[in-house]
């Protein structure tokens, strides 16, 4: 049993920041790729960032130059640095893990809102 605890979440103004960290813990073998994905309301989940163990990222092209993804392995964290935000990157933002073999585990959430 995997288990994914997001933190980091909350109201900021435009132009702010936040880190948003998520820590994984309990039988855990073999973590691939951990990433950040987002939900605003009415709206379909949607990709954020995403790195690899050995540490290649990608981003989605409306926060590319604004979010950095890091990642922890020793700690099995992952972390999202958000500068420079926006109000359209209000969203609850949610922390997925894939292991080698292709099971994804999800958190359980964090509201980031940006206000303007």
């Amino acid at each position: 049993q995997v288990h994914l605890v997001e933190s980091g979440g909350g109201l900021v103004q435009a132009g702010g920041s936040l880190r948003l960290s998520c820590a994984a813990s309990g039988t855990i073998f073999g973590i691939d790729v951990m990433g950040w994905y987002r939900q605003a309301p009415g709206k379909q989940r949607e990709l954020v960032a995403a790195i690899t163990r050995g540490g290649s990222a990608n981003y989605a092209d409306s926060v590319k130059g604004r979010f950095t993804i890091s990642r922890d392995n020793a700690e099995n964290t992952v972390y999202l640095q958000m500068n420079s935000l926006k109000p359209e990157d209000t969203a609850v933002y949610y922390c997925k893990l894939m292991n080698l073999w292709g099971t994804a585990y999800w958190g359980q959430g964090t509201q980031v809102t940006v206000s303007s």
